[in-house]
């Protein structure tokens, strides 16, 4: 029986031992609210007054949906992965192999490109137990690195640098401001669910769980709390997420080559975004994901060839302006505070 209870700023809905709380007061979904009908006025906006805008919007989705799950991993496994593209390219690959081989359109690869990336992200979750400090930064710098060269290796099935061809296309309405359209909507609606997913659990009782073993894994494990599972679950959900965008970029371009989103340059940019937006804020990965799209998009047309120079260097400064850790949303924390992550308190 489902039983219903009208508080001052919720509604708690109970049902056979589940509990599930909707907040009615503004301050807690207002701002929400705002942001996600902007995101989804956007595409109509960029796609009849500037396409070449909207395409910019696709990549500062991706950008962002790369930024969360990636903040996400390193709250739960309290270290930060150094090599998330090569999840883009487990993902990716799978997706294009299925379509050229077999001849799987888009929604028949997604679901068997999840599994791929989550099998692969299971066979490398040990690293979040064995490796520590350096060694972790050095394993998951290098797998990406070491895809690279397999793909090399193996050029009659990867293409080498070449890439691979044909990919059935992620949208096809027969016209190409249609497809525009399309692309930017799925890329926005693939970046708020992975905001929705990534703050439910973050203000969940696994949340919690997550923050104690991010603060101090002794403490964690002193209360009963199993610290390997928990790295591992957080390592294996997040790479999946991140696989899931190369997945979306497969289809998107209609080609994937693992010289575009393997080498130590597209990681660089994913980093980059999550300490521009703000270490470990799951918000804070849109601004990033939106600003560095933007510049970069800004820098090429006003730059030309001097782009490839300016690009790092702003955002160099940039790390060394904004709030140090928080970025960009620590500007807008400043202001407006509100604690997102769960926390502990302990009376003494």
């Amino acid at each position: 029986m489902v039983k219903i209870d009208f508080k001052r700023d919720r509604i708690n809905i109970r049902w056979r031992g589940g509990k599930w709380d909707w907040m009615i007061e503004p301050r807690y979904w207002r701002n929400t609210f705002y942001w996600t009908i902007v995101l989804l006025l956007l595409p109509l906006f960029f796609v009849y007054f500037s396409p070449g805008m909207a395409v910019t919007m696709v990549s500062a989705n991706v950008y962002a949906a790369l930024g969360i799950p990636l903040a996400f991993m390193g709250l739960g496994t309290g270290r930060v992965n150094f090599g998330p593209n090569f999840y883009v390219g487990v993902g990716g690959y799978a997706a294009a192999l299925l379509s050229l081989h077999l001849g799987f359109g888009q929604l028949a690869t997604l679901p068997l490109a999840i599994i791929i990336t989550a099998i692969a992200a299971f066979i490398f979750s040990p690293l979040v137990i064995m490796a520590k400090g350096l060694y972790y930064t050095l394993l998951t710098l290098l797998l990406p690195l070491v895809f690279l060269e397999v793909t090399f290796i193996y050029t009659d099935i990867f293409k080498g640098d070449v890439g691979l061809f044909g990919i059935s296309p992620l949208v096809d309405f027969g016209s190409t401001t249609a497809n525009f359209l399309g692309a930017a909507y799925i890329s926005s609606v693939i970046l708020l669910i992975f905001l929705l997913f990534t703050n439910k659990i973050m203000k969940s009782r696994y949340g919690l769980i997550m923050a104690t073993v991010n603060d101090d894994e002794e403490v964690a494990q002193g209360i009963g709390v199993n610290i390997n599972r928990v790295k591992i679950l957080s390592f294996i959900v997040a790479a999946t997420m991140i696989g899931i965008i190369g997945w979306f970029l497969a289809h998107y371009y209609g080609t994937f080559s693992g010289i575009t989103y393997l080498p130590l340059t597209f990681m660089l940019k994913i980093l980059l975004v999550l300490m521009i937006g703000g270490r470990a804020q799951i918000f804070g990965c849109v601004a990033g994901g939106y600003f560095v799209a933007f510049l970069e998009m800004i820098l090429i047309r006003t730059m030309g060839d001097f782009q490839p120079v300016a690009f790092p260097i702003i955002l160099l400064i940039l790390l060394f302006v904004l709030p140090r850790g928080e970025g960009l949303f620590g500007l807008y924390r400043r202001r407006h505070y509100r604690e997102y992550f769960p926390q502990t308190h302990v009376r003494r």
